[in-house]
């Protein structure tokens, strides 16, 4: 009669900012079937209640600080000088009427300027049905999410509004993993083509492109809702021309939304007074700050007059807008240029230096650098979007960069709620258990085991759809990082939710990475 030992694990220095812990804590005993030996279900159910007991009995995760700054890589304030910002999503954080905004106004496009359909004016916006960071594949018309091993996460791949069933994504795929050439491009790709083929274009042959920004969640959506639309009333269509159309046409409007924005700011913008006072708390400590950003200047001025107050600009040292990021990364010879804001556009004058209280447009990182002097890790940048805001910084510049994560406040909500923590728990523990008892041999054993992947795989589309219904985490696929977090971790040195939670921390801090457990450490008593 085979029966049940116990385990003891080491102690996990897993850090709580991340993930939750580890369900097995230091010093407790967990118990574990001895593998080799008969079993029968008397004894896996004893295994199973025993399992129970002891994780209704263990004391839950700490809850994590919703104002916390997280670091994937050591940072030192100390040896920052220059502060730099991204303005949307950074500085600027928007309400769900954006979303709408967008969303009307890309499906208006799409029946003025490209005539489809009048009747898709009839579709409605559905709150939180996408999340950033899914694949959108052009080939077969899916969108998708993919892990940090390229891996799809099953349950979550969707043909317009209609999830595709395992079986036949299986079917498509030929396999769970999907070559990296299909999603990146070619592997003899430079690294600015691979980049490019993440920052939402597509070459180098790739079959998916990534939509990475909070801006593309309307575009997901309407993507999907078109499709869906296509589907039903039996229109043929093919998947990488509906997306483009759909993707020219949202973004074809955003000229139109940044002038809605301007003139009716407080209904699209939060209100953050805390961010003037980390403005001040920075001017205070001799700090340099500047400004790159994408969007036009008069969007920017209206914006930042609303958050920070009619005097922004004298707070910052150097402002560049309409940048074109990434090529503001890696374009050497597009010219910077003064921009009037009288006659709201630029002057053809020369730029040889950059002056505080003048308004900068286009130019390149090479041009800011060689006229201030700001270089590699005094220079610390802030944006929300890791690849077209900190990939390039990081990699070729040396910059030090943070990441603004807006979902990161939900997300972090979520971890710290008790029935999840209690979800997480049990799912660790009861995965430990089916690990330690799945060899062994004896009556009726592989049913009782069966009934126990039944139970994890419920347990883990309820730990998933707590985030979001349809594609789970942000940060997630079940217990792998997603392929966005993964991507975000690699190019961002610390991420928070909001740029003012710096406020809690001096210029002198210094942010250590977490060290976590590796596979091979699980059990070790030396972590």
């Amino acid at each position: 009669m085979a029966s049940c030992g116990l385990l003891r694990l080491a102690p996990s220095l897993r850090p709580t900012s991340r993930s939750i812990r580890p369900a097995v804590p230091a010093g407790r005993w967990v118990v574990r079937c001895l593998s080799g030996k008969a079993t029968t279900r008397d004894t896996l159910n004893e295994s199973y209640q025993k399992t129970k007991d002891l994780c209704l009995s263990k004391k839950l995760p700490r809850d994590v600080k919703p104002e916390a700054v997280f670091a994937c890589n050591e940072l030192d304030l100390s040896e920052v000088k220059v502060y730099g910002f991204d303005y949307d999503y950074t500085l600027a954080c928007y309400k769900p009427s954006l979303d709408d905004l967008l969303y009307d106004l890309g499906k208006a496009n799409l029946i003025n300027k490209f005539k489809y359909p009048k009747e898709i004016s009839n579709l409605k916006y559905i709150p939180n049905f996408a999340v950033r960071g899914l694949h959108y594949d052009i080939e077969k018309g899916l969108l998708l999410k993919l892990d940090s091993f390229l891996q799809i996460q099953l349950g979550s791949v969707y043909r317009g509004l209609s999830p595709v069933s395992d079986e036949e994504v299986l079917d498509l795929y030929k396999n769970r993993i999907i070559p990296i050439a299909y999603v990146e491009g070619t592997r003899n790709s430079t690294q600015l083509e691979m980049l490019d083929n993440i920052f939402n274009t597509m070459g180098s042959k790739a079959k998916m492109v990534q939509l990475a920004d909070l801006f593309s969640v309307p575009e997901m959506l309407l993507l999907c809702q078109v499709a869906e639309y296509f589907k039903t009333h039996s229109i043929d269509y093919h998947p990488e021309i509906l997306f483009h159309d759909v993707k020219t046409a949202v973004q074809g409007a955003h000229p139109i939304m940044h002038r809605v924005v301007a003139d009716n700011v407080a209904q699209y913008l939060e209100h953050n007074p805390n961010i003037r006072d980390y403005f001040q708390y920075l001017a205070a400590h001799d700090k340099k700050l500047f400004l790159v950003t994408n969007s036009p200047f008069h969007f920017v001025d209206k914006g930042m007059s609303y958050i920070v107050g009619a005097d922004w600009q004298t707070f910052f040292d150097v402002i560049i807008v309409q940048a074109r990021k990434p090529k503001f990364f890696t374009d050497e010879s597009r010219p910077i240029r003064l921009y009037d804001t009288g006659s709201k556009t630029q002057l053809w004058d020369r730029v040889t230096r950059l002056e505080k209280g003048q308004i900068y447009y286009e130019g390149t990182i090479k041009q800011l650098q060689d006229m201030t002097g700001w270089n590699g890790h005094q220079v610390l940048y802030f944006g929300d979007h890791p690849y077209s805001d900190l990939a390039d910084v990081t990699l070729q510049h040396g910059w030090r960069t943070g990441a603004i994560i807006s979902e990161l406040a939900h997300e972090i909500k979520t971890l710290n709620d008790i029935n999840f923590k209690r979800d997480v728990n049990w799912l660790q523990m009861l995965t430990q258990l089916i690990e330690d008892c799945q060899d062994d041999s004896g009556a009726n054993v592989q049913e009782v085991l069966q009934k126990w992947m039944d139970e994890r795989d419920d347990v883990s589309q309820r730990t998933k759809m707590v985030f979001n219904p349809q594609f789970g985490s942000v940060f997630r696929t079940f217990q792998n990082p997603s392929y966005f977090s993964r991507r975000l971790f690699r190019f961002a040195d610390i991420y928070t939710s909001n740029i003012s939670n710096l406020m809690h921390y001096s210029v002198s801090h210094t942010f250590y990475p977490r060290r976590g457990v590796m596979p091979h450490e699980y059990t070790s008593y030396f972590v």
